[in-house]
């Protein structure tokens, strides 16, 4: 199934997808009730994972239904987006400039004119400023770790006050931060609990149903037309996600013309597509990782997760659980080459990582440690080192990479197992950090900073309704080194704040890195033009939030 990169502010930014293989197709799924697609229709059908038990469409909770099936951002818009594929390009959405002051530590947005919500009520910067003042007084919602320290608003415009610099945080603070209307949201109550059943959006769609057939999306004819020179409502008039019980069920959808969009890897696809108005594009965005639990034995002792680190072997990760689309990471650090090579400290280019599993090396770590055997395994004061990891058994290359995982660590001595789970539980145990060890994928960013700020950014690490910082990392130092980072005008400047954070993940893994993340992208050439392509890389053609609405206002029916 199509996953979506947890940012709880984003919602669902960009995703990697779980593995297809071909020749182990199921029948095709049913379509939401009324909307069975045809060539013909002006209906886009976008792969999505299992509504299952979410409920409402708040843009702030990664669990609402919305988020798990990457709509938000067909429904609220943020003020700028940006084009992950061309750090520094960001499109003008709800506000059509910004401006700097006081040397970083301001940010000045032109909020647009002639927008309206939904319902009909005009939009403008009281809706802006509230929103923000949202996020600055409820942590729980603050999904970006974003440190505001006031919001004002004058005339047109709307200015974000910040304690340091933040240069280097426009992307998380412009386009990762989803608008919702003050008239609405003041009676709200708690924002991280609100459900919004009932969601009122600038954005370019409403919900027209949502339930165990999966979700519906239909034209806002009052939608002011986006900033690609459209003018009122979108020329793709319903999106649905159609409920598809596995990624083989997505492939078949696929080939059979009930999807047009999906974010799958799959393996073979040039002979699945054969023949076929079918388009596969993937370039590499991300890091994919194992994340410890740096809460719970024995994923909490270093020792352990240098173990992990050493016993693995990436190239069988690489190349059978991911098909060989997906690069071995080689530095420890996490920062994804060769996207972010130039940003790499030169004293970090020593922490390479082997490609290859080196059990002997991760058993000498662990009895260096004091670690023992007893019977088969290693074990601390008579505690044996044992590790359940869990992803969902729909994502079927990390499924498959989890076991190569759990191979791996039991020929180096550790009880290790790998439990399948519901998309749903899953991200209910990442929002809550209730794992041992789950392979993921990083945040994909413009930048470093966004890449380490969701990995390591104390802030995230929230109780119960977590969307970055899985492992629940709280490190003082670090937080201070993010806030210096944030405020690098230069990328000299980045490499030399760079340094430490880099150094800290690659010597203490509370990340531990395995491949370099692809943006998986397949769509259906017969059914729609304006399709992002390698000569024209306006945006990723991965289907998820929030990038997946400036694809849709470039489409247009064929029909």
């Amino acid at each position: 199934m199509k996953r979506i990169l947890n940012s709880r502010s984003v919602a669902g930014a960009l995703a990697v997808g779980a593995s297809v293989a071909v020749g182990a197709m199921s029948a095709a799924p049913a379509l939401a009730k009324g909307q069975a697609h045809t060539a013909s229709s002006s209906a886009l059908s976008v792969e999505s994972s299992p509504v299952g038990q979410a409920n409402g469409f708040n843009p702030f909770v990664p669990t609402a239904a919305s988020s798990i099936v990457g709509a938000t951002s067909f429904i609220y818009e943020p003020l700028f987006q940006s084009n992950i594929l061309k750090p520094g390009q960001y499109y003008p959405f709800l506000a059509t400039k910004y401006a700097w002051g006081d040397r970083g530590r301001s940010l000045t947005f032109t909020i647009r004119k002639g927008v309206k919500w939904s319902d009909g009520t005009a939009f403008g910067p009281a809706d802006v400023a509230f929103t923000y003042n949202l996020i600055k007084n409820n942590p729980s919602i603050n999904g970006g770790g974003l440190t505001i320290s006031s919001v004002k608003t004058s005339g047109d415009t709307v200015t974000l006050h910040f304690p340091t610099p933040q240069y280097a945080n426009f992307q998380q603070i412009a386009a990762t931060v989803y608008i919702v209307p003050q008239h609405q949201w003041q009676n709200a109550g708690n924002p991280a609990t609100f459900a919004d059943t009932q969601p009122i959006g600038t954005g370019p769609y409403t919900v027209q149903s949502v339930g165990a057939s999966g979700l519906v999306l239909t034209a806002n004819n009052g939608y002011w037309g986006g900033p690609f020179g459209g003018h009122g409502a979108p020329a793709v008039k319903t999106v649905q996600f159609p409920t598809l019980s596995s990624n083989t069920s997505a492939l078949s959808a696929l080939l059979t013309n009930q999807v047009d969009w999906a974010g799958n890897f799959i393996a073979g696809v040039k002979k699945a597509f054969a023949g076929k108005p079918l388009v596969f594009w993937s370039p590499p965005l991300n890091t994919n990782s194992l994340e410890p639990n740096l809460h719970e034995w024995p994923t909490n002792q270093l020792p352990v997760r240098q173990a992990i680190s050493l016993a693995i072997n990436r190239k069988a990760i690489a190349t059978q659980g991911e098909g060989g689309e997906q690069p071995v990471a080689i530095n420890a650090s996490g920062l994804t080459l060769p996207v972010f090579q130039k940003f790499m400290a030169p004293s970090v280019k020593k922490y390479s990582l082997s490609a290859n599993a080196n059990p002997k090396a991760a058993e000498h770590v662990l009895e260096a440690a004091g670690y023992t055997k007893k019977g088969k395994w290693f074990a601390l004061h008579g505690k044996i080192v044992k590790i359940t990891i869990t992803d969902p058994a729909a994502y079927s290359d990390y499924a498959a990479d989890d076991q190569i995982v759990a191979n791996d660590l039991k020929a180096a001595g550790i009880d290790a197992s790998f439990n399948g789970l519901a998309v749903n539980q899953w991200n209910t145990d990442m929002a809550t950090g209730n794992f041992q060890l789950t392979m993921h994928w990083s945040q994909t960013s413009v930048a470093p900073f966004q890449l380490y700020n969701d990995w390591l950014n104390s802030a995230l690490a929230t109780k119960n309704n977590r969307a970055g910082n899985f492992e629940g990392l709280k490190n003082r130092a670090i937080d201070t080194d993010l806030t210096k980072l944030a405020a690098a005008g230069t990328v000299a400047q980045q490499v030399k704040d760079l340094a430490p954070i880099e150094t800290y993940v690659a010597t203490n893994l509370p990340v531990i890195p395995t491949v370099y993340g692809v943006s998986w992208g397949e769509y259906n050439t017969g059914t729609f033009t304006g399709w992002p392509t390698p000569s024209n890389e306006y945006e990723t053609a991965q289907p998820a939030a929030p990038f997946n609405e400036v694809v849709v206002l470039h489409l247009k029916p064929k029909a």
